[in-house]
């Protein structure tokens, strides 16, 4: 994407793989210094060789510890940052609301909501005391619409949008955007495991379930990464100055989330 946002300081979690890797990259290729985290060293690994002016840091959004030593050594060594990328999140578990496990509702709380939250406190200051800033939470089209035997995701990722909308509220006299993006189904492998955990619940094949995803959209298609990475870093851009508070799907339309 030709967008210029060169010298740009950009922190973006869970950026080792998936929609994740492809925002970095985009990012990258627009001139921009790069900040990932991702729970996994050893995909932060293979992300650096593909990647090598990316900047890797090992950390578990959901753990405010450690989000705030990723933060800390990431704003320091950019010298601050303009941009914030909460892109990590987990599937959490399948099945109907009654056999939802309280553990794993709360992990994916945890990582879906809570690591947002914790992640915008550390960038907040500085984004204010310079009096420019851009934060792009990444939601989904789940967080629009009711998601049967995905409780859990659904309720975060609608969560997720009022935390955008109300930062964009706080932020606005600062000159700093907060805005959400909804990616429809992503063609990678972790819908590959998405559709694994509906074919489990519903007892269809897997073959079944991914063709009623196609069905849920009215341009019949799952979307690429890179779509994505094209959204947020146009949102981030001189081209968007004020463009905030805004919730802007990359889904082909998503017309309902019942599969």
């Amino acid at each position: 994407m030709n967008i210029d946002v060169e010298n740009q300081r950009v922190i973006v979690t869970a950026g080792a793989q998936g929609i994740g890797k492809a925002i970095a990259k985009a990012f990258l290729e627009s001139g921009a210094q790069v900040h990932v985290c991702d729970i996994s060293a050893e995909r932060l690994a293979v992300c650096k060789d593909t990647l090598p002016q990316l900047e890797t840091h090992v950390a578990d959004v959901s753990d405010p510890e450690q989000v705030a030593a990723f933060m800390t050594d990431a704003i320091d060594a950019m010298g601050g940052v303009d941009v914030l990328v909460n892109n990590a999140g987990i599937a959490g578990p399948g099945g109907p609301v009654e056999t939802i496990d309280i553990a794993g509702w709360q992990q994916t709380l945890a990582v879906n909501l809570n690591g947002q939250f914790y992640c915008s406190q550390h960038v907040i200051p500085h984004m204010k005391a310079q009096n420019s800033g851009s934060i792009v939470n990444i939601s989904t089209t789940a967080g629009l619409h009711g998601y049967p035997n995905r409780s859990p995701y659904c309720a975060s990722k609608w969560a997720v949008i009022g935390l955008t909308k109300t930062l964009a509220m706080e932020l606005g006299a600062f000159n700093v955007r907060a805005n959400c993006i909804c990616p429809g189904s992503i063609n990678n492998a972790r819908m590959d495991h998405v559709v694994q955990l509906d074919a489990a619940a519903t007892g269809r094949t897997e073959a079944e379930v991914r063709e009623k995803y196609y069905d849920q959209v009215s341009m019949r298609t799952f979307i690429e990464p890179e779509e994505i990475a094209n959204m947020a870093v146009f949102l981030s851009s001189p081209l968007a100055p004020h463009i905030s508070g805004q919730v802007i799907s990359v889904d082909g339309n998503t017309e309902t989330m019942r599969t």
